[in-house]
């Protein structure tokens, strides 16, 4: 088994529920299991069009799948709630980000691992730090040497507990 580390996100129709109907279905995965939930955080959206907040939360995952199978029930996810990718940064009933799995590195574009952005943005460090107070990328990176960039903070703010199974 490999831990992975996936981002959760939300800001089009009841946030909160779609995030847990994201955990529910992700954990339902053959070959994935759920480990952890960070706390629910509440930000202003980076990049795109003008939008409403985003509710965020980081999940720890034990998968047996390869790195691409991952991408692949991420995807299933996403299509399962309805998430259409039209406005790059737009809108979206749930974006899932693979940000990180233990032990490995792509720069693949299809599947960049660990996610290019992730230590650039609040809604994806705080979260993950919940789960892992000093944690260090396959690629030797140590999240808390990263400085986040000047509008990563996004009024980044907990907005409600771990979701669960």
């Amino acid at each position: 088994m490999t831990v992975a580390y996936l981002g959760l996100g939300s800001n089009l129709g009841d946030r909160l529920a779609t995030l847990q109907q994201a955990f529910d279905l992700l954990g339902a995965e053959d070959g994935l299991a759920v480990e952890a939930c960070s706390r629910v955080w509440e930000t202003t959206p980076v990049g795109g069009p003008s939008q409403s907040d985003f509710l965020n939360a980081v999940l720890r995952v034990e998968t047996s799948l390869a790195p691409r199978d991952l991408l692949a029930a991420v995807n299933r996810v996403e299509a399962a709630l309805d998430r259409v990718r039209d406005v790059r940064w737009g809108p979206r009933t749930i974006d899932i980000d693979v940000l990180w799995i233990v032990g490995y590195t792509s720069d693949d574009p299809e599947l960049t691992v660990p996610h290019p952005r992730m230590t650039e943005r609040a809604f994806v460090v705080l979260p993950l730090l919940d789960l892992d107070p000093d944690p260090v990328l396959s690629d030797g990176t140590r999240v808390l040497d990263v400085p986040l960039g000047p509008d990563a903070a996004g009024g980044a703010r907990p907005v409600a507990p771990p979701l669960r199974s």
